[in-house]
């Protein structure tokens, strides 16, 4: 009895991390919204249609497990990141702090990659733009970004600051879901490492900062 009690468990675990990259896959390639439950099951090889209830409760919950699954490389990657900052830490260093994270961990992964196509998904998503956003937002780490990006910018009105740290965010992610999306089909026109890639998002999020504001803008 003791002896089947941690094979369940293993085969448990198993079947969770089938349906966990399933979902992720499925999402990625046709959109939250678009994939029943069911879907994910029989792609993850679940003969129980309600494997993914059973495991994970509601597909708000399978989306947030999906997200955490990778937050959790992701954070430790910004801290740090984050730790080598100080008071004299300027615009680019803090952008560094906000892209490298992604793309390294994308480059972790290897090929083919889901990740940045599901969150582009589910960030596109009504039902889960603000879940996926709050939950980002838990992190203290990456609270501590956005507030040096910031300090970098004081005369920048609050309103242009808002509208541009969303623009940040939509080209970050929606970049990496581009290129992961050319890296999974072979394309030829992606022929740089993400680690070159990194540093082009980089220079581009400094330069969507440091643009000058119209009038109109302001």
């Amino acid at each position: 009895m003791t002896a089947a009690r941690p094979l369940r468990t293993d085969r448990a675990s198993t079947t969770r991390e089938a349906i966990l990259t399933a979902a992720e896959r499925l999402y990625a390639e046709h959109g939250v919204f678009a994939v029943s439950n069911r879907q994910v099951s029989e792609a993850a090889g679940q003969g129980n249609n309600a494997a993914v209830g059973y495991h994970f409760g509601t597909k708000t919950d399978l989306v947030r497990a999906i997200e955490q699954r990778h937050r959790e490389p992701i954070e430790e990657l910004r801290q740090r990141l984050v730790a080598d900052t100080d008071e004299h830490t300027d615009l680019r260093g803090w952008v560094t702090c906000l892209v490298r994270p992604l793309t390294d961990h994308l480059d972790a992964l290897g090929n083919p990659t889901w990740y940045a196509r599901f969150a582009a998904q589910a960030m596109a998503d009504p039902a889960y733009h603000g879940i996926v956003v709050k939950d980002a937002l838990s992190s203290a780490s990456l609270v501590q970004v956005i507030d040096g990006i910031n300090r970098c910018l004081p005369e920048l009105p609050v309103i242009v600051r808002y509208e541009r740290n969303i623009m940040a965010r939509n080209l970050l992610m929606h970049s990496c879901a581009d290129r992961e999306r050319a890296l999974t089909a072979g394309g030829t026109a992606v022929g740089r490492s993400w680690r070159a890639a990194g540093a082009g998002l980089i220079d581009a999020i400094v330069g969507l900062w440091l643009a000058p504001v119209t009038g109109d803008a302001a």
